[in-house]
């Protein structure tokens, strides 16, 4: 019996350790006098600094023990999934049970957060569009903080996201010195205030120096076109534009930098008129963008669905060079600093080769909360808050465990006075955007188009393009096996701006299925053509 119960009792501390000997949560109070709950693809170490800091702040101006509760269902795109389907559901509860009408998925369910139905009309689409945008149903979360500019964007347009009010509380935030409203072509906040910029974003190429001397890659990359280099080949970390709209945001900086270029050095015909001449340099820019993007997926050791693995995986080794959001590759470069200071990560972002943009913050409709949501926003765009973006530890109001190593949205930060206790003091990037002015009327339509035709070129037919990359490569590109490789006749600027969006935003999911069903078979014949021909030197 005796041994039965010292089996018993070592079993039970065996399964309890874990439990006994796990850290405290971070910032978990027992009994809390409000609770603030928060949906973000934020890693633990922001959302570790921004909970002690505001709950700092709360104490302190408030007299209140605030619990955050952070809601990480995955990344941007899971968490948009999240989102729709949450509030499905809450419309449907309201709708049944407060208006006690009867539900209908395809007249009601597939309408009233529908951001491309005008809400003017009388078919019951509308009129449940317009109920929605005029209640207060929520899904028990109070705020959306990050995840890049274009999810907050169809989150407005979609009636998920409310104005917070910031803007009349602190209305001397929102000047040119301060939060601008636009920067090189980027909004920094949304027109009518539901989304606003908490920090700044921009897209680079993270790198291994030790990767980099085992392959004889010398000098580093410094432009995106250098990530198509065949000698990278089966060592660039990529992420799955299809799983997110920021790493999506990427591609399109490549492409928008290749009209940007052709632009400049594309000459006008003769009976040529200025809008002719930019539609003809942006269709050959489309497609040498897209020639590069199939380079360098070529050179692609793997897709990832988290953009945040490219950097650890950079940082192991296990790729030599990947493109990463800027904050991901400082952060990594941040991990394995060794004491003199130095790092086998670095990150660069392509001089003229990405945009500045904002990652946001913002109110979602039907907030529990929505007078602590705005503390919290009011304390995230304060210089108490951005300072935690990047200054270095242990300097005044800066983290207490790690360097974020983001950039503070707040303009009038960037001087001597703060830049002194910045982890990266030579990171300007109000004075790089003036390399790179985005055109949203260049790509903005084909934005989903680019993260679908990547998908079908690159990513469904993979194996067969590494295949052929390799064996083109090998053979010195010969001519008809090169073009084979490189046609992108069905993906053109106009079919990507027509048919393709048009099969896109149609909402008919079979037609998207059949749609990229074709274009992969069709790039995928492609790429097994030009490796016969390389086979033999064609």
């Amino acid at each position: 019996m005796s041994k039965t119960i010292a089996i018993l009792t070592a079993l039970v501390l065996t399964l309890a350790a874990p439990f006994l000997l796990r850290p405290a949560q971070t910032g978990y109070i027992r009994n809390p006098d409000k609770v603030l709950v928060i949906i973000s693809p934020h890693n633990e170490t922001i959302r570790a600094e921004f909970t002690r800091a505001f709950r700092a702040h709360m104490l302190t101006t408030q007299g209140l023990d605030v619990l955050i509760e952070w809601r990480v269902p995955g990344g941007t795109s899971e968490i948009e999934k999240y989102i729709h389907s949450a509030y499905v559901a809450a419309f449907e509860y309201y709708w049944t049970n407060t208006l006690k009408r009867e539900w209908s998925d395809h007249e009601i369910g597939e309408a009233f957060n529908n951001r491309r139905l005008d809400a003017e009309g009388d078919s019951p689409g509308q009129e449940a569009r317009r109920i929605f945008l005029e209640s207060d149903v929520g899904i028990g979360i109070d705020l959306m903080f990050g995840g890049g500019e274009y999810p907050f964007i169809t989150q407005a347009r979609s009636g998920h996201l409310m104005d917070s009010g910031i803007f009349e509380l602190q209305p001397e935030w929102f000047d040119e010195e301060t939060i601008p409203a636009r920067v090189s072509g980027e909004t920094f906040y949304d027109p009518e205030h539901r989304w606003l910029g908490a920090c700044l974003s921009s897209f680079g190429i993270c790198y291994n120096t030790d990767s980099l001397r085992r392959l004889r890659a010398d000098p580093p990359p410094s432009s995106w076109s250098d990530l198509g280099d065949p000698k990278f080949f089966a060592q660039i970390a990529l992420a799955d534009p299809s799983k997110s709209g920021s790493v999506t945001k990427a591609f399109e900086m490549l492409i928008q930098e290749r009209m940007r270029e052709v632009l400049d050095e594309l000459e006008p015909l003769s009976n040529e008129t200025p809008e002719e001449h930019e539609a003809r340099a942006l269709r050959l820019a489309w497609r040498k963008g897209l020639n590069l993007i199939q380079r360098i997926c070529a050179n692609a050791r793997y897709f990832t669905d988290s953009s945040s693995k490219i950097p650890l995986d950079v940082a192991q080794g296990n790729a030599a060079a990947g493109m990463c959001i800027d904050y991901f590759g400082r952060t990594s470069n941040e991990m394995v600093r060794k004491p003199d200071g130095s790092s086998r990560v670095q990150y660069l972002t392509p001089l003229g080769g990405s945009s500045v943009s904002v990652d946001p913050i913002a109110m979602l409709r039907g907030a529990p909360e929505p007078e602590l949501a705005l503390d919290f926003i009011e304390f995230v765009l304060s210089p108490q808050g951005q300072k935690l973006w990047n200054y270095r530890i242990g300097t005044p109001g800066g983290p207490h465990e790690i360097a974020l190593r983001r950039l503070p949205v707040r303009k009038d930060l960037y001087t001597p006075e703060h830049l002194r206790f910045f982890s990266d003091p030579d990171v300007l990037p109000y004075e790089s955007a003036k390399a790179f002015e985005y055109r949203y009327e260049w790509t903005g339509r084909v934005f989903g188009p680019i993260r679908f035709i990547i998908r079908c070129m690159c990513i469904d037919p993979q194996e067969e393009m590494r295949m052929a990359w390799k064996k083109i490569s090998d053979a010195g590109f010969p001519e008809q096996a090169t073009r084979i490789f490189f046609d992108l006749g069905f993906v053109s600027y106009d079919k990507a701006g027509g048919f393709i969006n048009d099969t896109l935003k149609s909402g008919f999911k079979l037609s998207e299925i059949n749609l990229a069903r074709e274009l992969s078979a069709q790039f995928r014949g492609n790429y097994i053509r030009a490796a016969a021909m390389a086979d033999r030197g064609l």
